[in-house]
């Protein structure tokens, strides 16, 4: 895995490892969501499609 783009990336500060914490001890349940647009099946299968099965551009200006 290239972590190249990584790089300019700050560590986490202490308030942020916190509040990271506190939410993987809620249930799913328990956290709000309504912020979050909804997302059709077709949508989610679309934008997370795996590379290999995407339409391939062709570059024409050859």
């Amino acid at each position: 895995m290239d972590n190249s783009s990584n790089k300019n990336i700050p560590p986490l500060t202490k308030e942020q490892i916190w509040r990271l914490y506190q939410l993987s001890k809620m249930s799913d349940d328990e956290i709000d969501y309504s912020d979050i647009p909804k997302i059709t099946k077709e949508e989610w299968n679309e934008k997370f499609k795996p590379s290999r099965l995407r339409k391939q551009k062709q570059n024409i200006a050859s």
